[in-house]
């Protein structure tokens, strides 16, 4: 295998999973990161088998078993009576079918992890500071440019860089996003402040007209995550960290399930955050002779599915082994691609479609629609059942 120096512009979860992949695979990485220092949201993330396969292989298991939880089930419901719709297993029975676990996350936790296991692995591998501008390609090898008049120089290199990518928007033009007409709450709250046995340890999706919310445990279940979802005209900033007045979040939930107005109330109302929601048509071609994409810059998706993280961490695995295939680096980078475009823009779409899934309008429609599908047995199918360790590569 051809040793390459290779460039990361991102140091968020996909970035830093990349590295380790990348590091691991014999590669040299450098990580270069805008923020003056390391840190995510405080949010939650869900880890799927697909994921897992890849974060085991880095030798982060015990980690991840250590900060996460295992949800028992993923269970649907009715959104003012609660009323159990569909259920699947999770924990055990998630394993048993897919070879790896499914685990519940806080994003800060998750990005301090992948954080030390990469400067573990080398050290001093994310410079912060380090906004880029724009990079150029020759025959020889990628330049990759900064704010502060500096630049870096490599073989490859990788847009880690989100849904605002600046290695995207060089490469491919904007990515126009469009308005889906829903907007995200978010919450995090303690459970010592919650009832006891509020909700069982299982991953909770309440469905009903015009929204859905979401609400599953992190950190041993000391904490519990809430992400609202409602179909709104009132279009803000597509930001994670924008506060929103607690009254709009009740007004919001005005007649559901009393579970969901203690969660409500229970919140801290000077930490209730919402942010819009906007889709992004995945690229069907991000990669030139040096430079390639990885995660959002290339197929951000709507947290409709729980992928958006695990097409990062797939996409890392998948890069490191085309890289093995071929001492051309666009050829290499072909095979990523064609490997991984298809698998990224169905999970996309399907994402987009449970938005019309959680959000009919009657009971009578989400009966029906739940009738006619098996939620876990489709998704165990093609979803969960991918290991970007062992698929083939065409």
């Amino acid at each position: 295998m051809k040793k390459r120096k290779i460039l990361i512009n991102g140091a968020g979860l996909g970035g830093l999973a990349a590295a380790c992949c990348l590091i691991k695979a014999g590669h040299d990485v450098e990580v270069y990161e805008q923020a003056a220092q390391m840190g995510e949201v405080g949010a939650g993330i869900q880890i799927s088998a697909n994921a897992q396969h890849v974060l085991r292989d880095l030798g982060l298991g015990p980690d991840i078993d250590r900060i996460g939880v295992r949800p028992g089930a993923y269970v649907f419901r009715l959104h003012d009576s609660g009323e159990e719709i569909q259920r699947f297993p999770l924990a055990e029975e998630h394993e048993r079918i897919n070879g790896a676990p499914y685990t519940q996350l806080h994003r800060a936790d998750f990005h301090e992890v992948l954080a030390r296991k990469a400067h573990e692995m080398r050290a001093g591998i994310v410079r912060l500071n380090k906004r880029a501008t724009s990079y150029v390609e020759n025959t020889d090898g990628v330049v990759l440019h900064f704010a502060d008049g500096t630049s870096a120089s490599g073989d490859i290199l990788i847009g880690a860089d989100g849904i605002r990518s600046v290695v995207r928007a060089q490469m491919s033009g904007a990515s126009n996003p469009v308005y889906t007409g829903d907007a995200a709450w978010r919450l995090v709250i303690p459970t010592d402040k919650l009832p006891p046995n509020l909700l069982e340890h299982v991953m909770s999706v309440f469905m009903g007209p015009g929204g859905h919310v979401v609400c599953y445990y992190l950190r041993a279940g000391k904490l519990l995550n809430f992400v609202g979802l409602v179909e709104t005209d009132d279009v803000a900033e597509e930001s994670w960290t924008l506060k929103r007045p607690w009254e709009q979040l009740k007004a919001n939930y005005a007649g559901w399930h009393p579970i969901i107005q203690t969660i409500i109330d229970t919140a801290d109302k000077d930490q209730c955050f919402r942010w819009s929601l906007f889709n992004r048509d995945p690229l069907m071609n991000w990669s030139t002779k040096r430079v390639t994409l990885l995660g959002d810059s290339c197929h951000a998706t709507l947290p409709y599915l729980a992928q958006g993280a695990v097409m990062a961490i797939e996409d890392g695995a998948i890069l490191a082994r085309a890289l093995d295939m071929s001492d051309d680096e666009a050829e290499a980078l072909d095979i990523y691609q064609r490997n991984r475009i298809e698998r990224t823009a169905r999970i996309v779409r399907q994402s987009t479609a449970n938005r019309t899934l959680f959000h009919l309008h009657s009971e009578a429609e989400i009966r029906a629609a739940f009738a006619k599908r098996d939620e876990g047995a489709e998704r165990n199918k093609w979803l969960y059942s991918y290991n970007p360790l062992t698929v083939p590569l065409v």
